[in-house]
């Protein structure tokens, strides 16, 4: 593995921290919106990391388009788990978890098909979706993996 990948994962795998951070916002849909802004904010890093001009609105559109490769995951766990947190007490807790561990899988894919993308050369105008579907779905399975063991460590290894 190269430095840049070592770079590149190490901060993939920050960013989900963050994510799944964001994901336990107790207010409804503020936690959307926070992270949205962390997804955005690994996509510049990553852009960085690799040489590529960031491109803010081609970055959302990005991530609104992966979005839909998984919308049954995204409304089960993303929505849902946005709109539980609307309950006292209880449905923080329930929500809470549900939306980290999906912000956190939802980070990993994106994270790991930018960095395949960059590394083949790609920029955010040669993205393609489609052509990424079934990795991206791939990568989010693994992510729940990786966010659930991630959300059972005691603290964050944050590498800078």
């Amino acid at each position: 593995m190269t430095e840049t990948q070592v770079q590149a994962f190490r901060t993939v795998k920050k960013y989900m921290w963050w994510s799944m951070g964001a994901g336990l916002i107790p207010v409804p849909f503020v936690d959307w919106a926070a992270v949205s802004g962390v997804q955005l904010k690994m996509l510049a890093d990553l852009s960085k990391i690799y040489g590529v001009r960031f491109v803010e609105n081609q970055g959302k559109a990005i991530i609104g388009s992966l979005t839909g490769f998984i919308l049954p995951h995204a409304v089960a766990c993303g929505m849902i788990g946005s709109a539980l947190k609307a309950i006292p007490v209880l449905g923080v807790l329930a929500g809470g978890s549900a939306m980290a561990v999906f912000c956190g899988a939802y980070e990993w894919a994106l994270g790991n098909v930018f960095i395949q993308h960059f590394e083949s050369g790609g920029t955010f105008l040669t993205f393609d979706p489609e052509a990424v579907k079934e990795y991206f779905k791939a990568k989010f399975e693994e992510g729940r993996n990786v966010a659930g063991t991630m959300s059972a460590e005691k603290s964050p290894e944050v590498a800078t």
